[in-house]
C-alpha cells in the first residue's frame, strides 16, 4: 500500500493523522490540505467502519487510535448506527480553493 509521507517524520505524521481523524469525526467537517484529506479519508472510513460493528474489540481499537474517548462514545453511538446500511463512502471532498501563503490546493472534508 502506498502513502504519503506529507513532508513529516514518522511519528509527527502519525499524529498529525490521529489529531485530523479525531476532530473529524467530532465536527463532523474540517477544512485542510489536499493531500492530507486524501490521507484521512481511508483512516476516517475504518473508524467508521469500527463503529459500525459496535463490538468490545472494535470499541478498544478505536480508543487506541482517536484521542478523545469523547469522540469514541459519539462513533459508536451516532455515527456507526447511522451509517449501518451503506458499505463505504462515508466521507465527501469538497475543493474550497487555494491558501493565500503558500497556494496549497484546499479542500473540505465531511462525513456524508
Amino acid at each position: 500500500m502506498a502513502y504519503r509521507k506529507l513532508g513529516r517524520l514518522a511519528g509527527h505524521r502519525k499524529m498529525m493523522l490521529r489529531n485530523i481523524v479525531t476532530s473529524l469525526l467530532k465536527h463532523g467537517k474540517i477544512e485542510t490540505t489536499e493531500l492530507r484529506a486524501k490521507e484521512l479519508k481511508s483512516l476516517a472510513e475504518k473508524m467508521i467502519t469500527l463503529g459500525k460493528r459496535g463490538d468490545l474489540h472494535s470499541r478498544r481499537q478505536a480508543l487506541a487510535y482517536l484521542l478523545d474517548e469523547d469522540v469514541v462514545t459519539k462513533l459508536f453511538k451516532d455515527i456507526g448506527p447511522r451509517y449501518a446500511d451503506k458499505n463505504g463512502g462515508y466521507t465527501r471532498i469538497v475543493k474550497t480553493g487555494y491558501r493565500q501563503g503558500d497556494g496549497a490546493p484546499m479542500v473540505q472534508i465531511e462525513l456524508v
